[in-house]
């Protein structure tokens, strides 16, 4: 059986069983279940936390499993590869210190930076070749300047509100744009393909929908222009001679005015419906 990891709480958790489950395969009923068996799918999960997952594949104890990119580097686990990144959880890591302190990454020599991913920040001031003294912290670390325990932070930005009221701003390049992602150990097992086959079905069904419209037959090249599909529009002739039905798999960003374009050009009966699971 294939051995899955999956994160049991946290961000990562609730969008990665919901993934699973629509790519076919069983989730756990009790959220307090750890160990799940979907002997239909010949698969088998475990519920981990999310930091402790590349550990477990990198070592070989299980197969695949679902994490965030920051966490997998974070780890510094050799064995454990990304395969896939799955469209979800992104988060940008930045640094941040009280403003007008620091400019870019060489001003970070010999000094303290509080971050929950030491591991991470680590790897990139060394490709910087810079050495600062990390302070390891789990939570809060916006707090840390302000308490007097660092000089600057590493930490995940958003909107940098939590860290405009702390007192900080961003400085320096961005140091990882991260998302959840696939990893494998070092080894391909069994099943993987298929796996991973399922997760990019689901992943395109979400950043895609089908758009059936009637056209005039004259009409088809430049509404093809306006919406050309993955490969090219089905056509199909109606009753009447001089009409076609256009079926045409689109991007579900801007599918409205690619409605709004195909109507001004002539189409009409246009319909949008959304896709449940592909194979490309």
């Amino acid at each position: 059986m294939l051995r899955i990891a999956v994160p049991n709480k946290g961000s990562l958790a609730e969008t990665a069983s919901e993934m699973l489950q629509e790519a076919g395969y069983v989730g756990r009923r009790d959220p307090k279940d750890l160990h799940v068996i979907d002997p239909q799918n010949e698969v088998e999960f475990f519920y981990l936390r999310p930091k402790d997952i590349a550990t477990y594949v990198g070592s070989g104890a299980l197969d695949v499993g679902i994490t965030g990119r920051d966490l997998l580097l974070d780890a510094r686990m050799p064995g454990a590869r990304e395969i896939e990144s799955l469209g979800f959880a992104g988060s940008t890591f930045r640094f941040a210190a009280p403003p007008g302190r620091f400019a870019e990454v060489a001003d970070l020599e010999g000094i303290r930076i509080a971050t929950s991913y030491p591991g991470l920040v680590d790897a990139f001031l060394d490709e910087h070749g810079v050495a600062a003294d990390l302070v390891p912290l789990d939570g809060a670390v916006e707090s840390a300047v302000q308490l007097g325990v660092a000089d600057a932070i590493a930490d995940v930005v958003e909107t940098g509100t939590t860290l405009r009221q702390a007192g900080l701003e961003i400085f320096g390049p961005v140091i990882l744009h991260s998302e959840a992602v696939l990893i494998a150990a070092p080894t391909e097992a069994d099943g993987t393909e298929t796996l991973l086959r399922r997760l990019r079905g689901i992943m395109v069904a979400r950043r895609y929908v089908l758009i059936d419209y009637d056209l005039p037959a004259h009409l088809v090249d430049e509404a093809v222009k306006v919406a050309p599909g993955i490969e090219s529009p089905t056509i199909s002739p109606l009753r009447d001679p001089e009409w076609v039905a256009v079926r045409v798999m689109s991007p579900r960003k801007g599918v409205n005015q690619v409605m709004d374009a195909l109507y001004a050009i002539g189409a009409r009966a246009i319909l949008v419906t959304a896709i449940h699971n592909a194979r490309l």
